[in-house]
């Protein structure tokens, strides 16, 4: 069977400029490489602690870093231990008992904040309080009075560091 010459042309032109396609790994490892040389340069300093969608932490301009503790998180409508949901906010409000009952019990269990924390002293245990920056006082009073009734020497409330001190006399920010 004979070709045409067009069909030979045509042919030969296919094959000239059909060279494969190549992936060039190079530029994409250069970039990676950066990418994780960037990460393990700005996360040596950062303390990783449990977050909800449903918290707004409030900011601080502390430079202290927290240590491992205990974490207490208080949602808008519910309280935690470590990640466990313990109570409802609305019973909370609704108590007049300077004590919550559920988070003592809580507090004390070992096998929730861990063997380490309950076998310490009492000027080594320590406790974060993660609460949502619109949670009332009156709440807030109520959970520390119960982590100082459970025996916590210590207890911090976890806040996002601010660069520069709020300026004097100004008005919180709505949001």
């Amino acid at each position: 069977m004979r070709m045409s010459g067009r069909a030979r042309r045509m042919a030969e032109h296919h094959l000239r400029h059909n060279a494969g396609g190549e992936l060039n790994l190079i530029p994409m490892i250069d970039i990676l490489s950066v990418l994780v040389s960037f990460l393990l340069v700005y996360s040596t300093e950062v303390e990783v602690i449990q977050n909800s969608k449903g918290i707004e932490i409030p900011q601080s301009i502390a430079e202290e870093q927290p240590r491992t503790s205990v974490v207490v998180m208080i949602t808008k409508d519910q309280l935690f231990v470590q990640g466990e949901f313990v109570a409802d906010l609305a019973a909370i409000e609704a108590s007049s008992d300077p004590v919550i009952e559920p988070l003592l019990d809580a507090l004390k269990r070992p096998r929730l904040i861990g063997e380490d924390v309950a076998a310490s002293d009492l000027a080594k245990r320590e406790i974060t309080v993660m609460a949502d920056k619109a949670i009332p006082y009156e709440v807030l009073k109520k959970v520390m009075s119960t982590c100082t009734d459970a025996e916590y020497g210590r207890i911090s409330l976890a806040v996002l560091q601010r660069d520069q001190p709020a300026p004097t006399g100004a008005a919180p920010q709505a949001s």
